[in-house]
C-alpha cells in the first residue's frame, strides 16, 4: 500500500513538474499592487485584487490592508461575506451600532463568515492584511447613510 501510495506521488510530482507553469497564477506577498482602497471604504485602506472583478459576476479574491486603529462603520453585504486573516487583528462586532465592548478578535489565521444582510462593523488592531473571497458583485452598504464615504461632501 505505502509503495504504491509512493510510486503515484513520484509519478503525480513528475507529471506536475513537467506541466509545471501551465494554468498557474502566483501572488507572493512582495509583487501585490497595492492601490488606494475603493471609495466605499473609509480613506486609509489598500487593496490588492489576486483573483477576478469583486465588482463583476463570478469569483474574486482581493486582500486589503488597514492600519492600526481603522474601522468600518456598521454596514451590511448582499452576500456570504468570507475573511481570512494574513496578519494583525481584525476586530468584528454585530450590530446597527459600532460598540466597542462588542467586537470579537480575529487574529491572523481566523477564518470567519457571516451570512447577507448581517449588520456588523470593523476595528483594525496594528496594520492588519484579510484576505476576502467570494461571489460578486461585491458591495457594501452603510447602515447609517451620512457614515458612507462616497457621501461625503
Amino acid at each position: 500500500m505505502c509503495t504504491t501510495f509512493a510510486t503515484l506521488l513520484v509519478l503525480a510530482t513528475t507529471l506536475a513538474v513537467a506541466d509545471e507553469h501551465a494554468g498557474i497564477t502566483l501572488n507572493p506577498p512582495d509583487a501585490l499592487k497595492w492601490q488606494d482602497g475603493p471609495p466605499s471604504l473609509p480613506k486609509g485602506a489598500k487593496i490588492a485584487v489576486l483573483e477576478g472583478d469583486p465588482g463583476k459576476e463570478g469569483p474574486f479574491v482581493f486582500r486589503v490592508k488597514a492600519p492600526d486603529g481603522y474601522r468600518i462603520p456598521p454596514h451590511t453585504h448582499p452576500k456570504t461575506e468570507r475573511v481570512t486573516v494574513i496578519s494583525g487583528q481584525f476586530n468584528i462586532g454585530m450590530g446597527e451600532k459600532f460598540d466597542e465592548t462588542a467586537l470579537k478578535a480575529m487574529p491572523a489565521g481566523t477564518y470567519g463568515f457571516w451570512e447577507a444582510g448581517m449588520k456588523h462593523f470593523v476595528q483594525i488592531k496594528g496594520e492588519t492584511v484579510v484576505q476576502f473571497h467570494g461571489m460578486g458583485p461585491w458591495s457594501i452598504q452603510y447602515v447609517n447613510p451620512a457614515d458612507d464615504p462616497r457621501n461625503a461632501k
